[in-house]
């Protein structure tokens, strides 16, 4: 069942993210990600959200996920991310149930 990963993103160190994005992107290709959308294109509807930038990828499932996030190859640039950015992120799955 697919699993996404949804990550909320305010950069603030440009060259070092870019230098995660471009190792993240092919590790996470590694695995079976895909990149759904990245951009800072948001326009807030409701709420007190109001992000700066998402990023939203699909996996096959869960496991293949974890088995990304927790590799050597992305634990290695990890540090990139957390020195150059400020974060948050969610796990969601799929419903059985949604009809799909």
């Amino acid at each position: 069942m697919p699993s996404f990963f949804l990550a909320e993103i305010e950069v603030l160190d440009l060259m070092k993210y870019q230098e995660y994005v471009d190792r993240a992107s092919e590790i996470v290709q590694n695995y079976g990600g895909v990149y759904v959308l990245r951009s800072g294109s948001i326009i807030p509807v409701s709420g007190d959200w109001s992000p700066r930038w998402l990023v939203l990828i699909r996996f096959n499932s869960r496991t293949d996920m974890h088995r990304c996030f927790d590799s050597e190859e992305y634990l290695d640039i990890k540090h990139l991310r957390e020195q150059s950015t400020k974060s948050r992120a969610v796990i969601i799955e799929q419903d059985a149930g949604d009809g799909k």
